[in-house]
Protein backbone atom coordinates (compact mmCIF):
# COMPACT_ATOMS: atom_id res chain seq x y z
CA UNK A 1 0.00 0.00 0.00
CA UNK A 2 2.80 2.16 1.17
CA UNK A 3 4.50 1.47 -2.04
CA UNK A 4 1.43 2.20 -4.38
CA UNK A 5 1.26 5.65 -2.38
CA UNK A 6 4.65 6.13 -3.25
CA UNK A 7 4.57 5.81 -7.08
CA UNK A 8 1.64 7.96 -7.12
CA UNK A 9 3.00 10.99 -5.71
CA UNK A 10 5.88 10.21 -8.12
CA UNK A 11 3.78 9.96 -10.78
CA UNK A 12 1.91 13.27 -10.04
CA UNK A 13 5.37 15.06 -9.46
CA UNK A 14 6.54 13.72 -12.79
CA UNK A 15 3.64 15.03 -14.70
CA UNK A 16 3.36 18.74 -12.70
CA UNK A 17 7.20 18.63 -14.52
CA UNK A 18 5.82 17.76 -17.70
CA UNK A 19 3.38 20.21 -17.99
CA UNK A 20 5.16 23.02 -16.35
CA UNK A 21 7.57 22.36 -19.75
CA UNK A 22 4.36 22.34 -21.61
CA UNK A 23 3.37 26.23 -20.96
CA UNK A 24 5.47 27.78 -24.04
CA UNK A 25 5.34 27.01 -27.61
CA UNK A 26 9.29 26.72 -29.04
CA UNK A 27 7.76 28.13 -32.26
CA UNK A 28 6.62 31.41 -30.70
CA UNK A 29 8.51 34.42 -29.00
CA UNK A 30 6.51 36.10 -26.60
CA UNK A 31 6.91 39.67 -26.17
CA UNK A 32 5.39 41.53 -23.18
CA UNK A 33 3.87 45.42 -23.27
CA UNK A 34 1.46 47.58 -22.02
CA UNK A 35 -0.42 49.01 -25.59
CA UNK A 36 -1.61 52.32 -24.37
CA UNK A 37 1.52 54.28 -25.15
CA UNK A 38 1.17 55.18 -28.74
CA UNK A 39 3.33 55.36 -31.39
CA UNK A 40 5.21 53.09 -29.60
CA UNK A 41 2.54 50.37 -28.88
CA UNK A 42 -1.23 50.55 -29.49
CA UNK A 43 -4.40 49.05 -30.21
CA UNK A 44 -5.81 49.31 -33.75
CA UNK A 45 -8.61 47.38 -35.37
CA UNK A 46 -7.84 44.85 -32.41
CA UNK A 47 -4.49 44.38 -33.14
CA UNK A 48 -1.38 46.14 -31.22
CA UNK A 49 0.52 47.62 -33.20
CA UNK A 50 3.26 50.30 -32.76
CA UNK A 51 6.97 50.96 -33.39
CA UNK A 52 7.83 47.77 -30.90
CA UNK A 53 6.12 45.87 -32.50
CA UNK A 54 7.30 46.25 -35.75
CA UNK A 55 11.19 46.28 -33.88
CA UNK A 56 9.59 42.78 -32.38
CA UNK A 57 8.43 41.38 -35.80
CA UNK A 58 12.22 41.81 -37.14
CA UNK A 59 13.44 40.10 -33.74
CA UNK A 60 11.03 36.84 -34.31
CA UNK A 61 11.76 36.85 -38.03
CA UNK A 62 15.65 36.74 -37.23
CA UNK A 63 14.74 33.60 -34.82
CA UNK A 64 12.54 31.82 -37.42
CA UNK A 65 9.72 32.18 -34.98
CA UNK A 66 5.84 33.82 -34.42
CA UNK A 67 5.81 36.58 -32.51
CA UNK A 68 3.17 36.46 -29.69
CA UNK A 69 2.29 39.86 -27.90
CA UNK A 70 0.77 39.86 -24.45
CA UNK A 71 -1.03 43.49 -23.19
CA UNK A 72 -0.42 43.62 -19.25
CA UNK A 73 0.13 46.39 -17.04
CA UNK A 74 3.41 48.56 -16.96
CA UNK A 75 4.61 47.62 -13.40
CA UNK A 76 3.99 43.89 -13.66
CA UNK A 77 6.66 43.76 -17.00
CA UNK A 78 9.81 43.10 -14.95
CA UNK A 79 7.87 39.94 -12.62
CA UNK A 80 6.69 39.28 -16.08
CA UNK A 81 10.17 38.30 -17.39
CA UNK A 82 11.26 37.33 -14.11
CA UNK A 83 9.31 34.44 -13.77
CA UNK A 84 10.18 33.65 -17.38
CA UNK A 85 6.15 33.88 -18.44
CA UNK A 86 7.38 36.28 -21.09
CA UNK A 87 10.84 36.22 -23.33
CA UNK A 88 11.35 39.99 -23.62
CA UNK A 89 9.85 43.19 -23.04
CA UNK A 90 9.10 46.60 -25.21
CA UNK A 91 7.40 48.58 -24.18
CA UNK A 92 8.73 52.49 -24.16
CA UNK A 93 11.65 51.13 -21.21
CA UNK A 94 13.57 53.21 -19.86
CA UNK A 95 16.91 52.28 -19.25
CA UNK A 96 17.95 52.48 -15.01
CA UNK A 97 20.22 50.91 -13.02
CA UNK A 98 17.69 50.12 -10.48
CA UNK A 99 15.96 48.35 -13.51
CA UNK A 100 19.19 46.75 -14.72
CA UNK A 101 19.32 44.95 -11.49
CA UNK A 102 16.19 42.47 -12.15
CA UNK A 103 16.48 42.31 -16.38
CA UNK A 104 19.18 42.45 -18.63
CA UNK A 105 18.64 45.09 -21.44
CA UNK A 106 19.20 45.91 -24.90
CA UNK A 107 21.53 48.52 -26.60
CA UNK A 108 19.76 51.91 -26.57
CA UNK A 109 17.35 52.08 -29.73
CA UNK A 110 15.43 55.51 -28.75
CA UNK A 111 16.73 58.81 -27.29
CA UNK A 112 13.67 60.03 -25.03
CA UNK A 113 12.79 63.40 -24.00
CA UNK A 114 10.16 63.89 -21.35
CA UNK A 115 8.33 66.72 -21.11
CA UNK A 116 4.95 68.47 -19.23
CA UNK A 117 1.52 68.39 -20.70
CA UNK A 118 -1.19 70.63 -19.09
CA UNK A 119 -4.22 72.16 -19.61
CA UNK A 120 -4.53 74.85 -22.37
CA UNK A 121 -6.07 77.45 -19.82
CA UNK A 122 -3.73 75.97 -16.69
CA UNK A 123 -2.06 79.07 -14.88
CA UNK A 124 0.99 76.53 -14.74
CA UNK A 125 3.11 77.90 -17.87
CA UNK A 126 6.91 76.53 -17.33
CA UNK A 127 8.40 73.49 -16.41
CA UNK A 128 10.52 75.21 -13.52
CA UNK A 129 6.56 75.63 -11.31
CA UNK A 130 6.36 71.93 -10.77
CA UNK A 131 7.73 71.62 -6.88
CA UNK A 132 3.94 71.66 -5.06
CA UNK A 133 1.68 70.70 -8.09
CA UNK A 134 -0.27 67.68 -8.80
CA UNK A 135 1.53 65.83 -10.79
CA UNK A 136 0.15 62.85 -12.62
CA UNK A 137 2.39 59.91 -13.88
CA UNK A 138 2.01 56.24 -15.23
CA UNK A 139 2.72 54.25 -12.35
CA UNK A 140 6.54 52.65 -12.36
CA UNK A 141 8.05 54.66 -15.48
CA UNK A 142 10.75 56.58 -14.95
CA UNK A 143 8.77 59.79 -15.39
CA UNK A 144 7.18 58.28 -11.65
CA UNK A 145 10.80 57.75 -10.34
CA UNK A 146 11.85 61.36 -11.69
CA UNK A 147 9.36 63.31 -9.88
CA UNK A 148 9.01 61.42 -6.94
CA UNK A 149 12.98 61.88 -6.22
CA UNK A 150 12.74 65.90 -7.56
CA UNK A 151 9.28 67.49 -6.26
CA UNK A 152 9.29 66.41 -2.59
CA UNK A 153 6.38 68.94 -1.92
CA UNK A 154 3.99 67.63 -5.06
CA UNK A 155 0.95 65.15 -5.04
CA UNK A 156 2.12 62.28 -7.25
CA UNK A 157 -1.06 60.97 -8.89
CA UNK A 158 -0.23 57.28 -10.09
CA UNK A 159 -1.77 55.52 -12.93
CA UNK A 160 -1.68 52.38 -14.30
CA UNK A 161 -2.15 53.80 -17.19
CA UNK A 162 -0.78 57.02 -18.82
CA UNK A 163 -3.61 57.47 -21.39
CA UNK A 164 -5.61 57.70 -17.53
CA UNK A 165 -3.03 59.78 -15.55
CA UNK A 166 -4.13 62.51 -18.70
CA UNK A 167 -7.96 62.12 -17.80
CA UNK A 168 -6.46 63.14 -14.02
CA UNK A 169 -5.30 66.52 -15.85
CA UNK A 170 -8.16 66.94 -18.42
CA UNK A 171 -10.69 66.43 -15.56
CA UNK A 172 -8.59 69.04 -12.96
CA UNK A 173 -7.89 66.31 -10.52
CA UNK A 174 -4.11 66.98 -11.45
CA UNK A 175 -2.03 69.98 -12.91
CA UNK A 176 -0.09 68.36 -15.23
CA UNK A 177 1.42 65.11 -16.66
CA UNK A 178 5.07 63.81 -16.85
CA UNK A 179 5.62 62.06 -19.92
CA UNK A 180 7.32 60.94 -23.16
CA UNK A 181 7.47 63.83 -25.96
CA UNK A 182 6.31 61.59 -28.81
CA UNK A 183 3.32 60.34 -27.12
CA UNK A 184 2.82 63.55 -25.50
CA UNK A 185 2.80 64.80 -29.20
CA UNK A 186 0.14 61.78 -29.97
CA UNK A 187 -1.93 63.02 -26.76
CA UNK A 188 -2.00 66.77 -27.96
CA UNK A 189 -3.22 66.22 -31.09
CA UNK A 190 -6.14 64.15 -29.71
CA UNK A 191 -7.12 66.63 -27.04
CA UNK A 192 -6.91 70.02 -28.68
CA UNK A 193 -7.28 71.16 -24.94
CA UNK A 194 -4.05 70.04 -23.67
CA UNK A 195 -0.79 71.49 -24.76
CA UNK A 196 2.66 70.60 -24.44
CA UNK A 197 5.20 73.44 -22.16
CA UNK A 198 8.09 74.48 -23.35
CA UNK A 199 11.79 72.35 -22.35
CA UNK A 200 12.58 69.22 -22.02
CA UNK A 201 12.47 68.15 -18.18
CA UNK A 202 15.00 65.16 -18.92
CA UNK A 203 16.65 62.71 -21.44
CA UNK A 204 16.72 58.93 -20.92
CA UNK A 205 17.30 56.21 -23.49
CA UNK A 206 14.99 52.98 -23.99
CA UNK A 207 15.94 49.46 -24.41
CA UNK A 208 14.17 46.41 -24.70
CA UNK A 209 14.74 44.13 -22.08
CA UNK A 210 14.89 39.77 -21.24
CA UNK A 211 15.40 37.77 -18.29
CA UNK A 212 19.02 37.68 -16.30
CA UNK A 213 21.18 35.63 -18.00
CA UNK A 214 19.34 34.88 -21.06
CA UNK A 215 22.48 36.25 -23.11
CA UNK A 216 21.57 34.52 -26.73
CA UNK A 217 18.42 36.10 -27.41
CA UNK A 218 20.11 39.35 -25.98
CA UNK A 219 22.69 38.87 -28.52
CA UNK A 220 20.01 38.30 -31.40
CA UNK A 221 17.98 41.35 -30.42
CA UNK A 222 20.93 43.24 -30.39
CA UNK A 223 22.22 42.65 -33.54
CA UNK A 224 18.62 43.32 -35.74
CA UNK A 225 18.08 46.72 -33.23
CA UNK A 226 21.60 47.53 -34.60
CA UNK A 227 20.63 46.97 -38.03
CA UNK A 228 17.81 48.40 -37.57
CA UNK A 229 19.43 52.01 -36.36
CA UNK A 230 21.86 51.65 -38.96
CA UNK A 231 19.46 51.71 -41.91
CA UNK A 232 16.97 54.37 -40.38
CA UNK A 233 14.32 51.84 -39.88
CA UNK A 234 13.43 52.75 -36.34
CA UNK A 235 13.29 55.77 -37.96
CA UNK A 236 10.83 55.56 -40.51
CA UNK A 237 8.79 53.35 -37.52
CA UNK A 238 8.27 56.42 -35.77
CA UNK A 239 6.87 58.46 -38.52
CA UNK A 240 4.77 56.14 -39.88
CA UNK A 241 3.15 54.82 -36.54
CA UNK A 242 3.25 58.82 -35.34
CA UNK A 243 0.68 59.68 -38.33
Amino acid sequence: MKTKKILSICLVFILTLILSGCGKNKNEIIMVTEAGFAPYEYYENGEIVGVDVAIAKEIAKELGKKLVVKNIDFDSIVSELKSGKADFAAAGMSITEERKKQVDFTIEYVTSNQVVVVKKDSPLNDITQLDGKRIAVQLGTVGDSYVTENYKNSEINRQKKFLVAAEAVKNNKADCIVMDQIPAQQLVSQNPELKILDGILFKDSYGMAVKKGNTELLDTMNTVLQRLIDEGKIEEYIIEYSK
